[in-house]
């Protein structure tokens, strides 16, 4: 079975993923590079909910490029195992070692990046096609910055969020995922 298969198989949770899903489905369909950047349309990227064995706050970086708060993640970069990606971008976004709580994912979503430069070049517009995952990581663990990507790094009490997230468009995907925990 196919990385596309698999993750067709997704069980959407509601109207926004059955939705998102289909889209995926279109772009599997049609471009056969989705799995990396080279298609400036629509390819795949990872996140991360990094949440504290409590389950009160979120792991969160505040995002250079988004000029807001955000989860963790990054691009595929032709890598299908997502729950390996995420938990990469978890390191190397904010220096924690964190543990897959499952081997499924918690959320699918498709997001809009809007056009914008990165390291001197512009991005183009395009869509992030987004599988989340739940991982665990120790609250008390020293939390690094990753120059170039974010300036800050910190946890961020569940019912904050909205205040700190600048991005309104993410709000009610991070209030999905932790209405599902």
């Amino acid at each position: 079975m196919t990385w596309q298969q698999q993750l067709l198989q997704y069980k959407p949770k509601n109207e926004q993923e059955e939705r998102d899903l289909a889209a995926f489905r279109y772009a599997f369909e049609h471009f056969d590079d989705v799995l990396t950047r080279d298609n400036p349309l629509a390819h795949m990227t990872v996140s991360a909910f990094v949440v504290n064995r409590a389950r009160t706050h979120v792991l969160m970086a505040y995002h250079n490029i988004y000029n807001s708060w955000a989860w963790t993640g990054g691009h595929a970069d032709g890598d299908s195992d997502f729950l390996a990606v995420g938990l990469r971008e978890v390191k190397e976004e904010t220096g924690v070692d964190a543990v897959a709580v499952s081997t499924e994912p918690i959320s699918i979503e498709q997001l809009s990046v809007l056009g914008h430069m990165k390291k001197g070049r512009y991005v183009s517009e395009h869509l992030h096609m987004n599988v989340t995952y739940l991982v665990e990581a120790d609250d008390s663990a020293h939390l690094v910055v990753c120059e170039g990507e974010n300036s800050d790094v910190a946890w961020i009490p569940f019912d904050e969020i909205a205040t700190y997230c600048n991005e309104a468009h993410m709000i009610p995907i991070y209030e999905k995922i932790i209405r599902a925990l």
